[in-house]
Order: C-alpha cells, then sequence, then structure tokens
C-alpha cells in the first residue's frame, strides 16, 4: 500500500516548465480609427456567419458551400483529425501494455550423429554429414510437442512526467490544428467574398460600358447625319467611329475578367469551372459597417494568433519532455505462462511460469546528448515565442491597413460621385453645343471620355471599398473566437 503511494506521488511530479502565455500590451485604439466615421452605424458583424452582414443572398449561399466543398478546408480538417488521433496514441503511454501469445511446438531427435526428418508418411532416413564423416542415420525418430499460452504486461511509470509532457504537447497542437483549420475557413470565405464582390464590380462595368456603346452609336448617327446634310466634316465621322470600336473592344475585354473570377469561385465551392455558372450580380451601392473593437480583441478573434499561441504551449511542454529523459525510467513487468504437452491439461498449476518485477534504466553517459536535447527544445519554444509576436503585430498591422483604406476610400469615393456628376452633365451639354455647331466634335469624344473614366473610377473605389471591408472583417477573425477551440 505504502509503495503504491510513492509511485503515485512521484507520478505526480512534471519536470520542465509550466506554461504560461507571453504577455502583449497592445494599445489601446487602433490608430488610423480616430477619424474614420461609419456609413452605417445600425449595422452588427455576425459571429458567426459574418458575410451576411452584406445582405446577399447569393453570398450567402456560395459562402455556405466553401464551408462544405473547399478541399483546402477538408485538408485542414484531416490534418485536425491526425492531430487528435496523436493525443490519443499520447494518452495510451499513460497504461500498461499487455500481450497475449499462444504457440505449438513440433521438435524431432534422432540417434547417429545426424537428424531424423519426419515425413507426411512416415520416418525415412538420411544422411546427414557431421564433423566431415558420413553417418547413416536409423529410423525411429522421437517427436515432442509444446504447447504455451500466457499473459505478459509492462508499464512504464510516468515518474518524472515524460508521457505527461508528450500529452499537453499534442492537446496543444491539436488546438493548434483547429485554429488552422478557422483560418483556412477564414481564408477561404474571404476570398470568396472578394472575388464576389470584384465579379459584381465587373458585371456592372460591362453594364456601363454596353451603355456607353449605345451612346456612342447614337453619337455617329448624328454625325454621319450632319455630315450628309453637310454640317460636319468627314473627319467628325470617322472619330466617332473610332471612338465607337475602341469602346467596343473595352467591352470584349471586360468579359475576361469577369469569366476567370467566375472560374476562381467554382474552385473554391470545390465544383469544376465547366460544371458552375454565377448569373450577373447586381453592384451594391453602399459599404456596411464593420465594428473594429479594440486591439487587444485581436489576441481572442484571430485563429492565426491562437495557432500561434497554441503551438507556443506545445513547444514548451517538450521542454520537459526533454528533461524527463535525464531520469531514470521505471518499468514494472510481469507475466503468467502455461507450457505442456497436451492442450487438454495445459492450465495447471504444474506447467505454471510467472514472473513480475521492476526495472530501472538510467543513462549513464551520452555524450552531451540529452543537454543538447534540452537546447534544442527551449530554442523551438523561443522561436515559437517569437512567431507569436510576429503574429500579432502583423495582425495589428492588417486591421491598420484596411481601416485607413476604408477611411480614405470613403473620403474618395465622395470626391468620384461629384466628378461623375459633373462629368455626365458636361457631356450632354458638349454634345448639344456639337449639334447647334458651335463646338468641334473632337469636344464631344473628350467629354465622353472623361465621362467614361469618372465612372470606371468611382466603380473601382466602391469594388475596393466593399473589398477592404471584407478585409478588415477577416482581419478581425471574422466571426471566430477563441473560444470555439476545442477543449483539451
Amino acid at each position: 500500500m505504502l509503495g503504491a503511494a510513492s509511485i503515485a506521488v512521484l507520478a505526480s511530479c512534471a519536470v520542465g516548465p509550466d506554461y504560461n502565455r507571453p504577455a502583449f500590451n497592445t494599445t489601446a485604439a487602433f490608430k488610423e480609427q480616430n477619424d474614420w466615421k461609419p456609413s452605417e452605424p445600425a449595422d452588427a458583424l455576425d459571429r458567426g456567419a459574418w458575410w451576411t452582414i452584406f445582405n446577399d443572398v447569393a453570398l450567402d449561399r456560395l459562402e455556405e458551400k466553401v464551408n462544405v466543398s473547399n478541399q483546402n478546408i477538408i485538408a485542414a480538417a484531416a490534418a485536425y483529425d491526425q492531430a487528435k488521433a496523436l493525443v490519443d496514441q499520447a494518452r495510451a503511454g499513460w497504461w500498461p501494455t499487455v500481450d497475449a501469445s499462444a504457440s505449438l511446438i513440433r521438435t524431432a531427435s534422432g540417434g547417429g550423429g545426424g537428424t531424423t526428418l519426419a515425413t507426411a508418411t512416415g520416418t525415412g532416413t538420411a544422411t546427414v554429414p557431421t564433423t566431415g564423416v558420413s553417418t547413416a542415420i536409423a529410423t525411429g525418430a522421437r517427436t515432442t510437442t509444446i504447447n504455451t499460452v500466457g499473459v505478459s504486461a509492462n508499464w512504464t511509470v510516468d515518474i518524472w512526467g515524460q508521457i505527461r509532457r508528450t500529452v499537453e504537447s499534442d492537446k496543444a497542437s491539436a488546438q493548434a490544428s483547429a485554429a488552422a483549420l478557422a483560418a483556412a475557413r477564414l481564408s477561404a470565405q474571404g476570398t470568396l467574398a472578394t472575388d464576389y464582390f470584384e465579379l459584381a464590380a465587373q458585371d456592372q462595368l460591362q453594364k456601363l460600358l454596353d451603355d456607353t456603346v449605345v451612346a456612342e452609336q447614337r453619337s455617329l448617327k448624328i454625325t454621319q447625319s450632319r455630315y450628309h446634310y453637310g454640317v460636319a466634316a468627314k473627319a467628325d465621322v470617322v472619330s466617332a467611329e473610332a471612338q465607337l470600336l475602341s469602346s467596343q473592344a473595352q467591352q470584349i475585354n471586360a468579359r475576361i475578367q469577369r469569366t476567370l473570377l467566375e472560374h476562381a469561385i467554382a474552385v473554391l465551392i470545390g465544383a469544376q469551372p465547366a460544371d458552375f455558372t454565377l448569373a450577373p450580380t447586381p453592384m451594391r451601392s453602399d459599404v456596411p459597417t464593420v465594428p473594429v473593437g479594440i486591439p487587444s480583441e485581436l489576441l481572442e478573434r484571430r485563429p492565426d494568433v491562437a495557432e500561434a499561441e497554441r503551438k507556443m504551449a506545445a513547444a514548451n511542454a517538450q521542454i520537459g519532455v526533454a528533461k524527463a529523459a535525464y531520469f531514470p525510467n521505471l518499468t514494472l513487468s510481469g507475466s503468467d505462462q502455461y507450457s505442456g504437452g497436451a492442450w487438454s491439461h495445459l492450465i495447471n498449476l504444474p506447467n505454471r511460469t510467472w514472473s513480475l518485477g521492476p526495472s530501472l534504466a538510467e543513462t549513464l553517459f551520452d555524450a552531451g546528448a540529452h543537454r543538447a536535447q534540452v537546447r534544442q527544445a527551449r530554442a523551438a519554444y523561443d522561436a515559437n515565442v517569437a512567431s507569436y509576436r510576429q503574429t500579432v503585430l502583423a495582425d495589428l498591422q492588417q486591421v491598420e491597413d484596411q481601416i485607413a483604406t476604408l477611411r480614405i476610400l470613403e473620403q474618395q469615393a465622395g470626391v468620384e460621385d461629384a466628378a461623375v456628376k459633373v462629368a455626365r452633365e458636361a457631356e450632354g451639354l458638349t454634345l448639344n453645343q456639337y449639334k447647334a455647331g458651335t463646338v468641334p466634335y473632337s469636344s464631344v469624344i473628350t467629354a465622353q471620355t472623361t465621362r467614361l473614366s469618372a465612372e470606371e473610377t468611382a466603380l473601382t473605389v466602391l469594388s475596393s471599398r466593399l473589398q477592404a471591408s471584407v478585409a478588415l472583417i477577416e482581419a478581425l477573425g471574422g466571426g471566430w473566437s477563441v473560444s470555439q477551440l476545442p477543449s483539451p
């Protein structure tokens, strides 16, 4: 009883440092949000399906398919399953290993300095040289049968916590894999939303170019009519034709990017591009507000931060695993075996042999191998600490970048919308002046080009704002939280 209690006390020890997450002192607020005035304070970020903030049914359907069919997410899920299996393997080290065995051995022996061979039809003779002399062996060999059954058990007592630290490390690694799965899912969701809004912008650009071509076709008819009546030069007609052809070329070229984006979305949802078609998508004119919060929340909301932190915990536990190698291993072994000639009377006390006892093993000299392993484990931990801190810094930068981008683009959008309004008015006035014969057709071309350029720029700014809002949500961790990590 006393011995069992002693073993229990010893087994409660675990060498190596206990894990404490290194502190990271974040600022009280993001610098770039000071002058940022959200356009729609009523909006809020859903803590689960974050993309629903955009209120787009088509996007919602695509995002659900990403969660189920994206191959990168499936691969990350498989990696997480592997990590969980490693935890189960490590936990098995806490328990004894029990083996069962059974055997049947038949031996034959004979006289005359040779070997008698048993055959299926009876006993024959053979001549086998022994010490260089050939001897004939007579028949009449004797056979013996030995049947053996038994069990054996071995239990390595985890006195110094080597197994415990291994389990601790594998648990943290499994949580890191779970965070990596969340990061892969968030990345795929963010990429899909970005591609979706870019595709919508391409559809809007296509509509803009279609309207431009129609307007320029009307302008060409006007110049042709004026030329027919002798009030315009041939150069006006040629200029109008050149402008129309240029716009038609842009109209055709715009389809390329749209097609590529459609293919990219198909792959993201796990579909073959040949089997996927996305109907023209209307472009929304507003950009929803993304609540930013405070920098310290980023440590709880980013899956890549959680992954880096869990890797740090796993590396810390490996220091204990390496240190435990300095100390002796205690193994308890036992066996119980029965051996006899007949199966029917095999399990009898006279046929029994058993053994039970402890053994200690300690490395007396390894030329500094254990010491080097501890140094390696400490260095690996230090590297993971640096990686964790760099991950946090990079994520803080990403949030600041997207806040600044949204703030500046919002200001630019106001200017661009005003520029579009003025350019459209200027185009109409210039066309009327041309009809009245007060300005050359080159002025009409200039006005049309300016108007188209202004509308394209305004569309680009709107698309960039939507994509930046997606990037900000992704930088903030989407709807994820560290509380979603599986319990260790």
